[in-house]
């Protein structure tokens, strides 16, 4: 694995290189288009909905004007017309009352809001591989807990940076002479570290999965460094084209907010990306192809898995996951996830606390035809259908099998270990 690498300082180059390569191939050949226009989509029917219910939490805590600021900020690229869009997106919320919505006009809000927020996690979790979504208990508790955490949070932020900005600390630190450079460079430098901290928390809070928080800070900073930088480009874009905007008239505004909103959700989905290949670097070569191990490979995975676990067992020690067991044979989790499989249903390895892999028995009692026939073997909730052969294939696969049969014969995986 690591004898591929190459040496300094053309290596730490090229390896630096890799990800910027396979995000373009992602963004090119895959899916996140797609994903990034669905929710782009999905977020003009449901951002009345959402907003109100914010607006509502808000209000509660007497917050609720800061919403408004929220709203013009991410309308911000969209030039004279933020203003605009924002006034009337707190109009509707404003109006929203259940006298007037009435029971099927509220329940098909709701709905909206559930679904909206299952599109962002499915996104999220296609890309991070994750096949299985969060339960529904998990579901509902999670989803409550971040549309009333979540405003919550904005309110505090702003209302940090409207301290910061004329609270008494300013005040005394105005008389100080380098104070006005430090405050025109910490206000450039604040809206990239809200945005990039907003982004690395929808990293972190969104996959069904455990991901690194150095991880999602890299990809919160890349993403929204890259997304107040196309910002400031779309605002640009949108003055100089004053011309060309008025040629659609009245839908001129419908379509530059549909073209931010899929920009937005695509710089999200590619920051998340960007975070995945960071945790787990054995996908950049694939992608969001499906990787399967060829037989031999499967064996020597097998093989591998059961050394390494076997090893710090004998040690006392019990660290290998399945992410760690991946990268350290450098593939793909999903690729390994059937050898894992097999392994655990042949009761060779079990999963302990954190899922970290431990031996099922004494390595002395482990025979390595065991382990092989256990990879050999088919995943589970697969069909195996028969191969028709002729008697002389059948009899020249009887003869390997027989070879391998009588190499291992005797043969623990304590042999192995001890071997090494």
């Amino acid at each position: 694995m690591r004898s591929r690498h190459t040496a300094p300082p053309w290596g730490a180059l090229l390896r630096g290189l890799r990800f910027p390569a396979a995000l373009l191939r992602d963004f090119f050949t895959g899916e996140l288009n797609v994903h990034a226009m669905s929710l782009a989509y999905t977020t003009l029917l449901s951002i009345v909905p959402l907003i109100a219910f914010s607006f509502s939490i808000l209000k509660g805590l007497g917050a609720h004007a800061d919403l408004a600021g929220i709203i013009y900020e991410f309308f911000r690229p969209m030039g004279a017309a933020a203003a605009q869009l924002t006034a009337s997106v707190m109009d509707f919320v404003k109006n929203m009352r259940g006298d007037v919505l009435g029971s099927i006009g509220f329940a098909f809000l709701v709905y909206t809001v559930v679904t909206t927020v299952q599109k962002i996690e499915a996104s999220f979790n296609y890309v991070w591989r994750i096949e299985r979504p969060r339960s529904l208990a998990r579901r509902v508790a999670e989803y409550l807990i971040a549309m009333i955490v979540g405003p919550l949070l904005m309110a505090a932020a702003l209302g940090v940076v409207a301290a910061a900005r004329h609270g008494a600390l300013a005040r005394s630190l105005g008389s100080i002479v380098p104070a006005p450079w430090m405050f025109a460079i910490l206000g450039g430098l604040l809206p990239y570290a809200l945005v990039s901290a907003a982004f690395a928390a929808v990293y972190v809070l969104i996959p069904n999965t455990r991901v690194k928080p150095a991880a999602a800070l890299l990809g919160g900073v890349a993403a929204g460094i890259t997304w107040v930088l196309v910002g400031k480009m779309f605002a640009a874009f949108i003055l100089y084209s004053s011309q060309l905007l008025v040629v659609y008239t009245s839908f001129a505004v419908v379509l530059t907010t549909l073209i931010w909103v899929y920009v937005s959700w695509l710089i999200l989905l590619i920051g998340a990306q960007f975070a995945f290949y960071l945790q787990h670097p054995q996908y950049l070569r694939h992608g969001q192809d499906i990787v399967d191990l060829s037989g031999g490979a499967r064996e020597r995975a097998g093989l591998m898995v059961m050394l390494l676990v076997g090893r710090d067992h004998a040690r006392g020690i019990c660290r290998w996951t399945g992410g760690l067991l991946a990268a350290e044979l450098d593939v793909p989790g999903a690729a390994l996830d059937p050898v894992l499989e097999n392994l655990e249903r042949a009761g060779l390895i079990v999963a302990g606390d954190k899922d970290r892999f431990l031996l099922g028995r004494d390595a002395r009692a482990i025979a390595l035809i065991e382990v092989w026939q256990a990879v050999r073997s088919q995943r589970r909730g697969r069909s195996a259908p028969r191969v028709r052969t002729a008697a002389p294939a059948e009899e020249l696969i009887r003869q390997v099998e027989s070879a391998v049969h009588e190499r291992l014969a005797g043969r623990t995986l304590h042999d192995l270990i001890a071997a090494e």
